[in-house]
């Protein structure tokens, strides 16, 4: 996976909006977005805003290494930072699902910790084609495994 697609911030907000326009017109209306620390926070904040609905925050990582760029064990918080509680119907939030298996792992975490979550659907930016977990939403369903440089990640490359 030596292949890197470069997305720029117009480039970015507009798989945004294509992520926003799927859940309204879905008619999903959710009591709560919950994006994942750090890469869904943008399509959160996006999602939160126009759908004028809170947001909340779980920090979850399996990517180690001095790039972060090799998968190994996900690490889950052990709290969910929110002014009000995470129940009822939840949309899930990350930027993309690689392997997939972090949302697969967030869904069952939520529920457990999260007893009053009565419907729960997920969104991303992207799905590449190993994932095996298929989200509710997405912008763009990826023909190859490339890696994605997102915007807010140029200082990670210096």
């Amino acid at each position: 996976m030596s292949d890197k697609l470069h997305i720029d911030y117009a480039q970015y907000h507009h798989l945004i909006d294509r992520v926003v326009d799927a859940v309204k017109n879905s008619g999903f209306q959710p009591d709560c977005v919950l994006g994942v620390s750090r890469g869904g926070l943008f399509l959160a904040d996006g999602l939160s805003r126009s759908l004028r609905k809170p947001m909340a925050v779980i920090a979850a990582s399996s990517y180690r290494g001095g790039e972060g760029t090799s998968q190994g064990e996900l690490q889950i918080s052990a709290s969910i930072a929110s002014v009000g509680p995470v129940s009822g119907k939840v949309l899930l939030v990350d930027d993309l699902a690689d392997t997939g298996h972090t949302l697969k792992a967030l869904c069952e975490y939520l529920r457990t910790i999260c007893p009053t979550i009565t419907e729960m659907k997920t969104a991303v930016v992207w799905v590449k084609p190993g994932s095996v977990f298929k989200p509710d939403f997405a912008a763009e369903y990826l023909e190859s495994d490339v890696w994605i440089v997102q915007p807010f990640e140029t200082r990670d490359f210096l």
